[in-house]
């Protein structure tokens, strides 16, 4: 029960920081940060698909209520969540049957990298093509996503080393 507690914390915490302060950050007019994708990423591996789908959903569209984005924080965000335990699978060399909850201290340094790397692409890469619905500025849009991608797995590693220092 607290740790349904506690997932309702960070939830509310990083939905305020996303829509408060990160969606009004537009680093040189191209890269926003997604901070907000780290709950979904940090979800223990034995959480079932269909339970991290309903979070990142649930995470996604109060970004979008808050955030005036008619359904494209909820698509991208369930999409991660959907491929989460295949990108988990990629970067580790444990077997999922195992419980951990995705860390660098528990994957190391360079595959939670990895692991936050492609989730983080592959979350700004679905919401700015979502966000954009089209190609004609193609070299704008891949700039766009670059920039976000990185901008975001820095404010991860952020969070992370800051979570670290606290336990």
């Amino acid at each position: 029960m607290i740790g349904v507690f506690h997932r309702i914390e960070w939830f509310v915490g990083l939905v305020l920081v996303q829509v408060l302060i990160l969606n009004q950050m537009h680093i040189y007019g191209y890269a926003t940060p997604f901070l907000y994708i780290y709950f979904i990423l940090k979800m223990n591996s034995k959480i079932g698909r269909n339970e991290s789908m309903i979070w990142a959903f649930l995470l996604g569209l109060a970004v979008d209520v808050f955030g005036n984005t008619p359904g494209m924080n909820a698509a991208a965000a369930t999409c991660l969540a959907f491929f989460r335990p295949s990108l988990l699978r990629l970067v580790t060399l444990r077997s999922l049957d195992e419980a951990f909850r995705p860390s660098v201290k528990s994957l190391g340094v360079s595959s939670f990298f990895r692991y936050s790397l492609l989730a983080s692409g592959l979350f700004c890469t679905l919401l700015l093509m979502i966000d954009t619905l089209s190609f004609f500025q193609w070299e704008k849009l891949l700039l766009k996503i670059i920039s976000s991608t990185v901008s975001t797995v820095v404010l991860i590693f952020c969070a992370e080393s800051i979570g670290r220092k606290k336990s």
